[in-house]
């Protein structure tokens, strides 16, 4: 798998409020010095960054994939009281595939906060059902619904979860998420993933959830999550539980080789094609807002009506 081939498809930018460091500018740059040709952007549960990353990436001669990890609610997106702790909801990373999934995914994104909202904003398998067409879904990280099961030890409820996203997305539309930051439970996950994937035959992806740029913004972002959790007192050992080998950072085509995910790659270049995921918002001639008509504030169109008027 060839640098100009290989993207990344599971990135945090400065707008995961709170928990992503990896500016936008920034990103798109390290991205093209590594011979990248296509990156995308997921932040969690909102996409305040799409348009912002859009005109750099573009800018670059970048393909940006626009996409967001979504907050996916055990049952229902009404329901208030429910489990707590992590069964609140699931990490689920949804892309773009073309114009029509960019519209349905801003349409979940949206539900997520009009009708979802709690404590995160979540949709849930209706949400995903209604607005599924033109997207891509990845399992995502460890708090994916996926990988969830396969760490309290739920080996088929995995594979039925994992079905029932296949189905909605289409076979050839939802992919099986490998991640390798030194965290002893990606492993025992990992190697289900592997095995699903053969026996349920979904394909693969790797990933390697992004969250800041180069291996020396680790302790700023560390600083950043200890602002998040209020845990300010204890700042090494957080660094120390979720920092380990800093793969949270913008790696080329060649360190994603030497982690260890070196079957997914193909599948990888595979989702990241341009022909698969190109979304086109012409140029900004107009603002594109999900199942309402297209009014044009161009600033250069306003001045030459002004002009014809005058």
């Amino acid at each position: 798998c060839s640098s100009d081939l290989f993207a990344h498809l599971h990135v945090h930018t400065e707008y995961s409020l709170l928990d992503g460091s990896n500016k936008i500018k920034e990103y798109v740059k390290r991205v093209k010095e590594l011979g990248m040709t296509a990156a995308a952007i997921t932040d969690h549960g909102a996409m305040y960054g799409v348009i912002d990353f859009y005109r750099a990436a573009r800018a670059e001669g970048i393909n940006p994939i626009l996409g967001c990890e979504v907050y996916v609610a055990p049952n229902s997106r009404f329901d208030r009281e429910i489990t707590g702790g992590d069964d609140r909801y699931y990490h689920l990373v949804l892309l773009a595939e073309n114009n029509t999934g960019y519209a349905n995914l801003s349409k979940i994104v949206s539900r997520g906060f009009t009708e979802g909202y709690y404590y995160k904003p979540r949709v849930d398998m209706e949400v995903l059902e209604e607005f599924h067409e033109g997207i891509i879904a990845l399992s995502a990280c460890l708090a994916g619904e996926v990988p969830r099961y396969i760490q309290k030890g739920l080996p088929e409820e995995a594979k039925k979860c994992a079905l029932k996203y296949q189905s909605i997305f289409g076979k050839d539309n939802y992919f099986l998420e490998l991640q390798d930051h030194g965290i002893p439970e990606q492993q025992t996950v990992n190697m289900a993933l592997l095995q699903m994937s053969r026996e349920l035959d979904i394909p693969l992806v790797c990933t390697n959830d992004v969250h800041y740029t180069y291996a020396e913004d680790a302790k700023p972002h560390d600083i950043l999550l200890c602002i998040q959790t209020g845990n300010i007192e204890d700042l090494s050992n957080l660094a120390d539980q979720i920092h380990t080998s800093c793969g949270n950072i913008i790696q080329s085509s060649q360190e994603r080789r030497n982690v260890g995910c070196t079957g997914s790659c193909s599948q990888q270049c595979l989702v990241c094609s341009k022909d698969q995921c190109y979304v086109c918002f012409n140029a900004f001639c107009g603002q594109h807002f999900a199942g309402f008509q297209t009014f044009y504030c161009h600033r250069d169109l306003y001045n030459q009506d002004r002009k014809s008027v005058v």
